[in-house]
């Protein structure tokens, strides 16, 4: 039986959410060059995938934090998920902004979570976790408790891993880097002369050059 994490790796590349392209690389936000690119707002275009991350994502919360309270999603990719995923358990549903909205009430939480919550944080992708523990900073300095986070990817980088471990919050994904590269690898979309190149660029992702 496929596990989770190869079956969602292949959905994501059929659709073409993750590129990889080990000899023209891309440029991400953060002026890094990477190899590879995941794009998982894609799937909120096909409803059959865009149910299954739903409801995959709202199964995971449910066994593996089952007193959860409320679902925080991080803007602004997981909103759509986070909200999907908090209607079908029927909990509360709020998002973190990146910085606080700069009128009205310059809301950096948006909703209305009650002190002593218990939060779980739906978030799309995982890179170098920077921008998703931002929020759970900001969760827990509104007096709430994070029990944990679901995220549909993650890139596994051992900068992520440290910062999580540092702040003390329980990551689950759905797939993942070694997931998708060996989808990739069986269907041909890489090929093994391929592989040397991504693991390295893992390895040290903002230093990394073809």
């Amino acid at each position: 039986m496929k596990t989770l994490e190869k079956i969602f790796a292949a959905k994501l590349l059929n659709i073409k959410a993750i590129k990889l392209q080990p000899n023209n690389p891309f440029t991400w936000a953060s002026g890094w060059k990477s190899p590879f690119y995941c794009d998982n707002r894609k799937t909120l275009s096909y409803p059959e995938l865009r149910s299954f991350v739903k409801l995959e994502t709202a199964r995971i919360v449910m066994e593996r934090f089952p007193e959860v309270e409320a679902v925080a999603g991080v803007a602004t990719g997981a909103i759509p998920q986070g909200a999907l995923v908090a209607d079908v358990l029927g909990k509360p549903f709020v998002y973190v902004r990146s910085k606080p909205k700069d009128h009205g009430l310059e809301n950096l939480i948006e909703g209305e979570l009650k002190p002593g919550m218990k939060v779980v944080v739906i978030e799309d992708l995982i890179s170098t976790g920077g921008s998703s523990l931002k929020a759970v900073e900001a969760i827990r300095n509104n007096g709430c408790e994070v029990i944990g986070m679901v995220a549909a990817y993650t890139y596994g980088f051992q900068e992520a891993e440290k910062a999580f471990k540092k702040a003390g919050v329980n990551l689950v994904t759905l797939t993942n880097y070694e997931a998708v590269v060996s989808e990739a690898l069986r269907i041909g979309y890489i090929s093994e002369s391929d592989i040397d190149l991504l693991n390295d660029w893992r390895q040290d992702p903002a230093n990394w050059k073809v």
